[in-house]
């Protein structure tokens, strides 16, 4: 990928959402970035992305949309700290009445956001260029 390039990817099955879910391994976002609008059924959260893709130490402005929600349950997130930052660690699907079923967006610190959602359907775009930051993640072995 070069290194300008910007991501953008479409997950519409479990296996197509794991690579949103590696893509965004590490992002972080701001309590107040998180956006559910109950009427479109869509839940929003604009992170910055660690490129892992990049080779170097880079992060992103980027966003994740899900389609089809149609409820959403926070867990060890305290929504009036709005500057609050949280770091996702993983996107989880668990399958319920086909094609629907429970998608978990999971934080460092053990907060979580559980989606039900009609189906898979998310999007994963890239909104910035990128910017070189002087930390990467890491990961105890």
């Amino acid at each position: 990928m070069a290194d300008g390039a910007m991501l953008h990817l479409l997950a519409e099955d479990p296996e197509d959402l794991n690579v949103i879910s590696a893509a965004l391994q590490d992002a972080v976002a701001k309590v107040g970035d998180i956006s559910y609008e109950a009427r479109a059924r869509r839940l929003t959260v604009v992170l910055n992305r660690f490129r892992w893709e990049a080779g170097e130490r880079q992060r992103v402005r980027s966003a994740l949309q899900i389609g089809g929600v149609l409820s959403v349950q926070a867990r060890r997130i305290r929504r009036e700290r709005r500057e609050g930052v949280l770091e996702l660690l993983a996107i989880a699907f668990e399958p319920g009445e086909p094609p629907g079923g429970i998608l978990t967006l999971s934080f460092a610190g053990g907060g979580d956001l559980r989606a039900t959602v009609e189906c898979v359907d998310a999007v994963l775009a890239d909104v910035s260029q990128p910017w070189p930051t002087p930390r990467a993640p890491r990961h105890e072995a």
